[in-house]
């Protein structure tokens, strides 16, 4: 069985999302990979050295520089005829192109895979989480988005691809690049980073969101999350937000402070692997998933943390 594997990229590096993708390709058979975008010689090459990786098929062109989904999905699509699935990270990028191959191709999508049971075979949460069903595909052409945090990430080396150019196709014309307003910051990217501190509404505001939760991920080195009901108060900027409608991650330590733990937000972090609450309820859902509760006033609490770290 052949797969293809949809890289996504910056332009200059392959992202870690990608490693997780092809690790679950491998399960189901030959792994090929998909560059599109401008001048992306150097990304080719680093996708040829990903443990695993086979052919990388790089579609370079001016008009997919920004990698937009109606430019890329008709060049996997067509690529297609000489594989049996296209897998791609459930990620705003691979949530944005695989519908439209899927659509091109007239199959059903397989959305946000656990597990690899077998060829046409694979586990998916349902309900926000709380149940996992085992679903069967009977199409000849699979078209899957797989849970980054769900599988073990492939080294970025110790692979041996060949590239090879393939058609780019022209501009779709259905959709054009306006601008990116980018956050940037110092700290971890939040579905790589192996600490997160995450925030919820309890902080009471944004001035007191950054100056709690900021100084202790700057002391642990963490990235910063928070949850849907801070970041809807506007404590916290959208790119913030872990849960059903955020982020799904799943670092080595996972801090929640003043999260009560409501599903749609366990659902992003509750693969974490190990989880770290700080509430004044001691009934709040959050500590019903937590290996280490702490039940007290964050306001006295985390100070003294940041403070001791």
């Amino acid at each position: 069985m052949k797969t293809l594997v949809l890289v996504e990229h910056d332009g200059n590096v392959v992202k870690d999302a990608t490693l997780a993708t092809v690790a679950a390709a491998a399960q189901l058979g030959e792994v090929h990979l998909l560059v599109a975008g401008s001048g992306v010689g150097a990304v080719a090459t680093a996708a040829a050295a990903i443990t695993g990786a086979g052919k990388v098929h790089v579609a370079d062109a001016a008009h997919l520089e920004h990698q937009l989904a109606e430019d890329v999905a008709p060049i996997a699509a067509a690529l297609m005829g000489h594989h049996d699935a296209f897998l791609a990270c459930s990620t705003t990028t691979g949530k944005n192109i695989a519908p439209r191959v899927a659509a091109l191709l007239d199959v059903m999508q397989i959305s946000d895979i656990m597990s690899v049971e077998g060829e046409d075979i694979f586990t998916r949460p349902i309900y926000a989480g709380n149940a996992i069903a085992t679903v069967k595909s009977k199409d000849a052409k699979k078209v899957i988005t797989v849970r980054g945090t769900a599988f073990e990430k492939v080294s970025r080396d110790g692979g041996s691809g060949t590239v090879e150019a393939v058609d780019a196709g022209g501009a779709s014309g259905k959709s054009s690049f306006v601008g990116a307003e980018l956050s940037k910051s110092e700290r971890p990217e939040l579905t790589s980073a192996k600490i997160i501190v995450s925030g919820g509404r309890a902080l009471g505001s944004s001035e007191q969101f950054h100056a709690l939760i900021d100084p202790l991920a700057d002391k642990l080195g963490a990235g910063v999350g928070a949850s849907r009901a801070a970041v809807d108060a506007g404590y916290a900027p959208n790119d913030y937000q872990v849960g059903q409608t955020g982020k799904i991650v799943a670092p080595e330590v996972y801090m929640a402070i003043g999260i009560s733990g409501a599903i749609q937000h366990l659902a992003g972090m509750k693969d974490s692997k190990v989880i770290i609450a700080i509430n004044k309820d001691e009934d709040a859902p959050i500590f019903q998933v937590a290996d280490i509760g702490l039940v007290g006033d964050l306001f006295k609490i985390v100070p003294e943390l940041t403070e001791k770290l």
